[in-house]
This record gives C-alpha cells, sequence and structure tokens, in this order.
C-alpha cells in the first residue's frame, strides 16, 4: 500500500508550501543517489520523495490527493529516475472536480507525451560561470515510417467501441462518477486495425537524441531546466512532453559549497601565523587573491573574502568566500632548528601561550 504523501515528507496536512519545499530539498540531498551509491532503500526513498512532492507542490493536485488520496492518481504515471516519465496523468479527476476542458482537451491531454527527466552532473567551476553542455539520450520519437498516425500505409484508424470516441469512460464511485482514460485506445478514441510495423501502431519509437543544454551561472543541486518539447513524443502524432535537466553538483577537490557562499581550508606554515604575513588563497573563479594574516593567527580562523562566492542564479549579489586556517606545526627539523624552539620555550612558553596556561591552572 503506498504510503502517505505527508508522511513522506514528514509533515503534517496543515504545511505550507516553503515547508513542503524545505522538507523536500533536505530529504532529496540526503537520498540522492550519487551520496549513497549502490544504496537501494536509499534510491527508492529519493523517488518516493520526488512523487510526493510532484503532487503537493501544486495545489490543484494537492486538493485532489487531500480529498480522494492515491485513488485521484490511480490512472496517472510518476516516477524521479533519470530518463523516466513522471507528472502527465492528472487530468481525468481535475476535469471532474474545477471543470476542465471537455472532449477534445481530454483526450488531447490523455495521448500528450510524458515528461523526461535528465540528471546532468556539472563541475562547480560550470556552475560558477555557467556553460554550454551537449547530452545524449535515447526517447520515444515520432515514426518516420508512418509520420506518427501509427497506422500502416493505405490504412486508417477507427473510432474505438469501448468509449465511443471520447478517450474516456465513466464509472460510479459512490456519490461521484469519475472519468477515466479509456483502456481500449489510451485515451486517443480511435483504434488501429492495420498497425504499422516499426511502432507497432504507436506512432512513436526510440530514437537517440542529442541537445545543447545551457547550464546558467550559478545553478545549484537540485536546480531545474525545462526544455519545452524535448521529452517524449505523443501517441499517434500528438504533442510532446518536455525533457527537465535536473543539475547534479559534482564534489570538489578542496572547495565546498553552501547557497552562494563558499568554503576553503588553507594551510598556513607555524612561523607565518606567529608573525603575520601576505599569503595567496585561490577563488572558485580561477583567480588568486592576497589575504593578509595579522600576527598570533590561530588554528581553525575562519576569515571573509567578501563578494567571493558564487553568483545569483538569477542576478544579485554574489557570495562570500570563507577561509578556514589550519596551521601546520613543523616536522622534521633540523638540530639547528630545534635548538632555536627551545630557546624561544626557554624564554616563558606561558607568556606566549595564554590558552595553554589556562588550561593547565584548570586541572591542577
Amino acid at each position: 500500500m503506498a504510503r502517505d504523501y505527508y508522511d513522506i515528507l514528514g509533515l503534517s496536512k496543515s504545511a505550507s508550501d516553503s515547508e513542503i519545499k524545505s522538507s523536500y530539498r533536505k530529504l532529496a540531498m540526503k537520498y540522492h543517489p550519487d551520496r549513497n551509491p549502490g544504496d537501494k532503500k536509499a534510491e527508492d526513498n529519493f523517488k518516493e520523495t520526488a512523487q510526493a512532492y510532484e503532487i503537493l507542490k501544486d495545489s490543484q493536485k494537492r486538493a485532489a490527493y487531500d480529498q480522494y488520496g492515491h485513488a485521484a492518481f490511480s490512472q496517472g504515471s510518476s516516477g524521479s529516475s533519470s530518463g523516466g516519465g513522471f507528472g502527465g496523468g492528472f487530468s481525468d479527476i481535475f476535469e471532474d472536480m474545477f471543470g476542465m476542458g471537455g472532449r477534445e482537451q481530454g483526450r488531447k491531454a490523455a495521448s500528450t507525451g510524458s515528461d523526461l527527466r535528465y540528471d546532468l552532473s556539472v563541475s562547480l567551476e560550470q556552475a560558477y560561470s555557467g556553460d554550454q553542455v551537449e547530452i545524449s539520450l535515447t526517447v520515444p520519437s515520432k515514426c518516420e515510417t508512418c509520420n506518427g498516425s501509427g497506422a500502416n500505409k493505405g490504412s486508417q484508424p477507427k473510432q474505438c467501441n469501448q468509449c465511443g470516441g471520447h478517450g474516456k469512460v465513466r464509472a460510479q464511485q459512490g456519490f461521484f462518477t469519475i472519468e477515466r482514460t479509456c483502456a481500449a485506445c489510451s485515451g486517443i478514441g480511435e483504434t488501429i486495425g492495420d498497425p504499422c510495423r516499426p511502432c507497432q501502431g504507436q506512432g512513436r519509437v526510440n530514437k537517440p537524441k542529442k541537445l545543447s543544454v545551457n547550464v546558467p551561472a550559478g545553478v545549484d543541486n537540485g536546480t531545474r531546466i525545462r526544455l519545452s518539447g524535448e521529452g517524449e513524443a505523443g501517441a499517434r502524432g500528438s504533442g510532446a512532453g518536455d525533457l527537465y535537466i535536473f543539475i547534479d553538483i559534482k564534489e570538489h577537490s578542496f572547495f565546498q559549497r553552501d547557497g552562494k557562499d563558499t568554503f576553503i581550508e588553507v594551510p598556513v606554515s607555524l612561523i607565518d601565523a606567529v608573525l603575520g604575513n601576505s599569503i595567496q588563497v585561490p577563488c572558485v573563479d580561477g583567480s588568486k587573491a592576497k589575504m593578509n594574516l595579522s600576527a598570533g593567527t590561530q588554528n581553525g580562523a575562519r576569515l571573509r573574502m567578501k563578494g567571493k562566492g558564487m553568483p545569483a542564479l538569477r542576478g544579485g549579489s554574489r557570495g562570500d568566500q570563507y577561509v578556514e586556517i589550519n596551521v601546520e606545526t613543523p616536522v622534521g627539523i633540523s638540530k639547528k632548528q630545534e635548538d632555536l624552539f627551545k630557546q624561544i620555550k626557554e624564554l616563558g612558553i606561558d607568556k606566549i601561550s595564554p590558552k595553554t596556561k589556562r588550561f593547565k591552572k584548570m586541572i591542577e
């Protein structure tokens, strides 16, 4: 039995749109396949979370779910894996609830191709500057042999006997009359007696496709890019769905990211930390920036470089870069260097190490 969508997202039925979005983003990052390689349970949780969000983020779909539960979408289709369809099966219940469409609109909605999803991994540098990326995928496309009609040459489709050409059949459920897509003709209203052989009457066949995707500067994990009409071709020449590109940012060797801000850990010699110095710090745009260390800089100190982070996706100011100082203890010192450190110790190490002095007093 399907789990309740609100339970999946850990929310109550009174949750606001912002709470639904926030919960989805957290769970999607937690269960993302790239973060849980080979974990089937995490993959299932990721798909389940995406399915719940797809319904609850839309006010009309959510209203239908609140009233009818999963039965409202029993004839629809959903999913979230790369190249799989999602959406595109909700028109039946909405026509009864909200007075949408008529016969032709219903038939068109039933036969329109499904939306598809493609997960695109990009580097942090690509996310910073934006890029044009070519992708390859195989999608159901219009059959050239029958020009998408599904009928063999010389034959014509016939009106469906099951639904009388309406594309839908009605069923009584208690006080309600529910319209569902006709299973005999898949909602098209017509059947084919002599189907096209290459596409077996579907009007579409799987074909490889290459597309150029414009990745805008500032994208983050979960950013969605819509390519209109590049999804699955509709049955028998009807309109194609859309292709949704979901962005996944690859892990960087030394930068971490949180929204528009970036973080980097920089090793600093003990001498530079004690005496102070100017150091060169790499930035995500590929440049290097000068940073001044004051004398006595402590290990773990976090310094801010304003405006050196990521750009905003839809314009606005850039984020900041935060530099965490990692003071390196000398290793493999020579005898002469060792003697110099001993001399410093003899001059009174407690005077220049106040934290160490306080700690010793606390444990005495």
